[in-house]
């Protein structure tokens, strides 16, 4: 079970629902890995979603998929974290937080034991609560543990503003910073197509204005849209999770905002949450610290302190 092949790649996901089976079907469906391990304490739901998509591995890439405990988490390059509580309709992602962090102050130290040299992508909600609390909870160090954060957000900003202009999403460069929630902001003095601020282009190309606060809006409810439609949200963040994966097994040295515990950066510390990094093998391989406007470092410094107040009304 779940025991690593000699020269491949090995993710051990935590939790076996909708979002954790989608990303081990992510995985196999884009050969991200060589290995996955699905753990879940309902043993039964681990197996079905391992052999449902085991079965299909003929059709694509060879990847070997198969349940287990924690201590098969042995040997990961990665530990994917979806455990937990989902979000219901109607719920905010802060709404969950003690229960959540109870069952990972259980369950982490327990995983961080078997694989301590694996890099951790923190999936589950409120995730830059969930990211701190894993650092609080194991010797695991900060460059290793990477909340998966604003990525989703900044796709969905991208996707949103590709729209408006008709261009593809790979072509814009947009932030989401901050928490992966209510707090989060756009700087948008750092969000331009091919070098040309937004404005500018917009001017240039005979574009309306963005309206940016609608746009912010719309990025922060994307989840909650989703799960007020179709109960819950997994595919998108299914193809973030790939992404970031996928840059730390490549070692590809890709930018993506995740959430990291802050040091002392614009004036934060001791609170994770999202900014750009540089992601490889190692995990965090730098931080970015783009410039930004006085305004913006308030809202960031805000946001912080929202998530801040949260920490602190928790048991830890």
């Amino acid at each position: 079970m779940g025991e690593k092949s000699k020269n491949g790649t090995k993710i051990t996901i935590l939790g076996a629902g909708n979002v954790g089976a989608t990303i081990a079907y992510t995985f196999a469906v884009a050969g991200t890995c060589s290995d996955v391990v699905l753990v879940d304490i309902n043993k039964a739901k681990a197996k079905g979603e391992a052999m449902d998509i085991r079965h299909g591995v003929s059709f694509g890439h060879n990847v070997e998929i198969t349940d287990g405990t924690y201590e098969d988490a042995k040997d990961s390059d990665i530990v994917v974290v979806t455990l937990g509580l989902a979000r219901k309709p109607g719920q905010t992602r802060l709404d969950l937080a003690q229960a959540n962090v109870n069952i990972i102050k259980e369950v982490m130290p327990q995983v961080a034991k078997y694989a301590p040299d694996a890099i951790y992508v923190v999936v589950s909600n409120p995730v830059d609560i969930l990211t701190y609390t894993i650092l609080k909870c194991t010797d695991l160090t900060p460059n290793q543990v990477i909340g998966s954060g604003t990525a989703l957000d900044t796709s969905r900003l991208r996707s949103s503003i590709a729209d408006h202009v008709g261009l593809s999403p790979n072509s814009i460069h947009a932030y989401v910073l901050g928490e992966h929630g209510d707090s989060s902001f756009i700087p948008w003095s750092i969000t331009n197509i091919a070098g040309i601020p937004m404005e500018e282009y917009c001017e240039d190309q005979e574009h309306a204005d963005l309206d940016e606060d609608e746009i912010i809006e719309e990025v922060r409810k994307a989840g909650a849209e989703v799960i007020k439609r179709k109960g819950a949200t997994f595919y998108a963040i299914a193809m973030s999770v790939n992404k970031i994966c996928d840059s730390i097994l490549r070692d590809a040295n890709n930018i993506i905002t995740v959430s990291t515990l802050m040091d002392g950066r614009y004036g934060i510390s001791d609170v994770c949450l999202s900014l750009p990094a540089v992601l490889g093998s190692n995990g965090i391989e730098r931080e970015v610290s783009p410039k930004l406007t006085d305004d913006e470092v308030a809202k960031l410094q805000n946001s912080a302190k929202a998530l801040r107040s949260v920490i602190d009304q928790l048991e830890f």
